[in-house]
């Protein structure tokens, strides 16, 4: 067995192991409110930080390149509460525009 497959059954078991210890807590533990408004923001915060990361990295590097103007496009047709198919179309236009105007 190589090292790959031993680290993702370790990561697997950690993972469950992690959950279940989620669910041995006690609810009062849960209900505070410090607790529960930052379990409230916390997959806000994950997702903008994996956004972050798929739009201006690549590898180890940070490039400016049409999935920032995507995101751009996005996000101000997302502040004027335009719909979902027309934000992720119009993200999808501007970033294909781009590069096909050469600014991969």
């Amino acid at each position: 067995m190589s090292m790959l497959w031993i680290a993702v059954i370790a990561a697997s078991v950690l993972s469950f192991g992690q959950k279940w210890l989620g669910y041995q807590v006690p609810p009062d533990v849960l209900d505070r409110p410090r607790i529960a408004r930052i379990t409230t923001l916390l997959p806000i915060a994950l997702l903008g930080a994996l956004v972050a990361t798929q739009t201006a990295a690549s590898g180890a590097e940070i490039v400016l390149d049409a999935r920032l103007a995507a995101l751009s496009v996005a996000a101000v047709l997302l502040l004027a509460r335009a719909p979902f198919l027309v934000v992720v179309i119009a993200a999808a236009v501007a970033a294909a525009g781009l590069r096909a105007l050469g600014w991969a």
